[in-house]
């Protein structure tokens, strides 16, 4: 298959050698963040990967998706216009796919937390939290996989109702409200962890990214899943739709 890649960073670098390594895909253009960019530089592609910034990524959108041709973004930081964007991509008959984080590795953890948060569910001695550590240069925080972690937590756990990204002097932490912090410490790839605890147990869940090639290998499988579910049934996926047909 051809991609075409949006963002020139250490990410879409890591993309690029996954397709020229992979023997049956091509890279057909890496486009600049900065570049302008029409429906007319898709053209030849079976799928396009985003991984740029929340601004870039909202600007080339209406391009992205006029040209007809799939897009697999793992640019984060934009969810509180998810369904402005899902908007746009019902009107222009595209196909989308967004996951804050690609790796299979993070996705096996991301289910395994949801389970977890259910099992305890019925046990009001146990209390859970969520943390994330980022390199330095990571922009949004938390990262998409700890937002997403944590709608995964409630979703499963009806004693938690909110999230708290941070702490004040003045105020506990209530009961039912979710912690999720945040780290950003030099060049860390990537670590999450979920955290129960009661009077008598500790329970960790960890997942921690040794490098870029687990995420963007993902990437590329998703991006050659889009392509063809696209042919037949338009619309916004997710990691969560990809896995679920793989894992069947």
């Amino acid at each position: 298959m051809k991609f075409t890649l949006v963002g020139n960073g250490r990410m879409g670098q890591q993309v690029v050698q996954v397709i020229r390594q992979s023997g049956n895909h091509e890279v057909v253009a890496v486009l600049d963040v900065d570049a302008t960019i029409s429906p007319d530089v898709f053209r030849g592609s079976d799928a396009i990967i985003d991984f740029t910034v929340r601004e870039a990524f909202l600007a080339n959108l209406p391009a992205m998706l006029a040209s007809g041709v799939p897009v697999v973004v793992g640019t984060t930081g934009w969810d509180d216009v998810l369904e402005e964007v899902k908007r746009q991509i019902t009107a222009a008959g595209a196909s989308l796919l967004y996951s804050a984080n690609f790796s299979l590795g993070v996705n096996i953890f991301l289910r395994t937390v949801r389970e977890a948060a259910r099992l305890i569910a019925p046990f009001g001695q146990f209390d859970i939290a969520f943390a994330e550590q980022h390199h330095t240069g990571k922009a949004d925080f938390p990262s998409g996989t700890a937002v997403r972690a944590a709608d995964m937590i409630l979703s499963a756990n009806s004693r938690k109702q909110t999230v708290v990204r941070q702490l004040s002097d003045d105020k506990k932490l209530a009961p039912d409200e979710l912690q999720v912090a945040s780290l950003r410490l030099g060049s860390v790839f990537g670590k999450h962890s979920a955290f129960i605890d009661s009077d008598a147990d500790e329970i960790v869940i960890s997942h921690t990214a040794k490098n870029r090639s687990g995420f963007a290998s993902g990437a590329v499988e998703a991006a050659a899943w889009l392509a063809l579910r696209h042919k037949t049934a338009p619309g916004f996926y997710t990691m969560e739709d990809f896995l679920n047909e793989k894992f069947s």
